[in-house]
């Protein structure tokens, strides 16, 4: 078949392609407004990519087109899906497209709030090392794999469960179209609150996954009551995991933790095994993460103890998720995913474990619907607690009539009122500027999930002169 991607540049969109062209498959793409890594990533696969929407993009034999549900590709109005929709090209989701595609395979769905997508990226690098051609979408880069997205020719298939929508016209949650075998469930707390206002809408997909479970599948599932409370949904077997005792010390956790530039830890399972682990990722949601795969590959039996251990020192984690990007600079510049509440508090918290008597300095970009939404403003009274001080960019204003979206002013106040120290940049030659005077004895951390100005880019080269020359003096 030809396919046509339209905003290939979403992750999983980018991922899912790379899946169909392995599959034997004509693949290309379109999008605009778009902003590294995902936008350099998805220029460099190798199939046609256009940086504007047209009609003209389309192939003239095309057999499908996968229309991305942000809402800056237009949806319905968007002219590529218009010419399609006129040449009764079917049109359709990756969603929709990659649940077709690997009905029958054997399905691992890691799904949750926060986690997944290292838990996905970590589960298939370890898979990978260990000689299984599992296939996988992943809906962020790892360093430690070669793609986003593999076919693979074992019947295995990794699957990053998002519980977002399909789109304005499905409703449904993504990860519900997987034909899950097994479920890797990572944390379930409110989150995408513009499609989800209450925690028990939210809680709704997560429920209807674990009911897809076969009587032969197995949920793997961190101890968390939230989880308790819809586990019994699953006809599959149940295993516990967590950082610290799980399931009344019958799961899997962690013992002996040793936080450094590498981290070192024993995994404890059920069966009285140790296993000794050393890992190069920061923060305690990552020894978090890691119990979950291994807990995971362990009782399914697809590695061997030595071939997780070896697996899980080499893994590089993915990109935005607590990368550092300077060199030499004495004052590190980290890069953080800061999608929701938890997932720009486990960055920050990580950030105070790794340096602990550092002023941390966070840059931080409101940039989900979940960060712009008015009933989100209590998140700001505690998310920087600990932080000397918040650099500010303002929120974008794509889909800003779709919900109650909060102003700058009224982020900015709100963080000013929790006690820490806020100031606003709406550039990145401002953020450059307030930047520049450190003492040189902080950790800089980028939170966002947007492009953050450029700065990602830009800034590491500028710290890695500035404060290389000062510490040298």
């Amino acid at each position: 078949m030809r396919i046509h991607f339209t905003g290939i540049a979403g992750a999983g969109m980018s991922a899912a392609a790379l899946m169909m062209r392995e599959a034997g498959h004509q693949v290309s793409g379109s999008d605009e407004d778009v902003f590294p890594p995902m936008s350099t990533y998805v220029e460099g696969l190798g199939f046609p990519f256009f940086r504007t929407f047209d009609a003209a993009n389309l192939p003239s034999d095309l057999d499908v087109l996968v229309l991305g549900a942000s809402a800056k590709l237009g949806g319905e109005s968007n002219p590529e899906v218009q010419a399609a929709r006129a040449r009764n090209v079917r049109v359709t989701t990756f969603p929709q497209l990659v649940g077709e595609a690997t009905e029958g395979r054997r399905n691992t769905v890691v799904a949750g709030s926060f986690g997944k997508s290292t838990c996905s990226a970590l589960l298939a690098h370890v898979l990978r090392e260990a000689g299984c051609d599992a296939g996988w979408m992943i809906g962020a880069i790892s360093p430690s794999l070669p793609d986003t997205g593999h076919w693979g020719q074992a019947a295995d298939v990794i699957l990053e469960g998002d519980e977002y929508i399909v789109g304005p016209d499905d409703r449904r949650s993504k990860f519900v179209l997987y034909h899950p075998r097994d479920v890797l469930l990572t944390s379930l707390v409110h989150d995408h609150v513009n499609v989800f206002p209450t925690f028990a809408d939210y809680e709704a997909p997560f429920r209807e996954l674990l009911r897809l479970l076969p009587k032969d599948g197995l949920l793997v599932a961190r101890e968390h009551p939230a989880i308790r409370a819809i586990a019994g949904e699953a006809a599959s077997s149940i295993v516990w995991y967590d950082v610290e005792q799980a399931d009344g010390g019958q799961g899997w956790c962690a013992d002996e933790v040793v936080f450094g530039d590498i981290t070192r830890f024993v995994l404890k399972g059920p069966d009285g095994r140790r296993l000794r682990l050393a890992t190069t990722l920061l923060g305690e949601h990552n020894i978090e993460n890691i119990v979950g795969v291994s807990a995971y590959v362990l009782e399914r039996g697809l590695v061997s103890e030595a071939q997780l251990a070896a697996a899980i020192e080499s893994f590089q984690g993915i990109r935005r998720r607590l990368d550092r990007l300077t060199k030499a600079s004495r004052v590190p510049v980290i890069e953080g995913f800061g999608s929701s509440y938890e997932k720009a508090r486990s960055a920050i918290e990580a950030m105070q474990l790794h340096y602990p008597t550092r002023p941390l300095t966070v840059v931080f970009e409101p940039h989900t619907f979940s960060w712009r939404n008015r009933d989100a403003l209590p998140w700001y009274d505690t998310v920087f607690e600990g932080v000397a001080r918040v650099l500010l960019i303002p929120p974008p204003s794509h889909g800003a009539a779709s919900h109650q979206q909060s102003t700058f002013e009224e982020i900015a106040a709100r963080i000013a009122a929790a006690g820490v120290p806020v100031e606003g940049v709406r550039t990145a030659d401002e953020a450059t500027a307030a930047l520049s005077g450190l003492a040189g004895d902080e950790v800089v951390l980028l939170l966002s999930s947007g492009p953050l100005l450029g700065l990602p880019d830009s800034l590491p080269a500028v710290f890695d002169t500035l404060y290389a020359e000062a510490a040298a003096a």
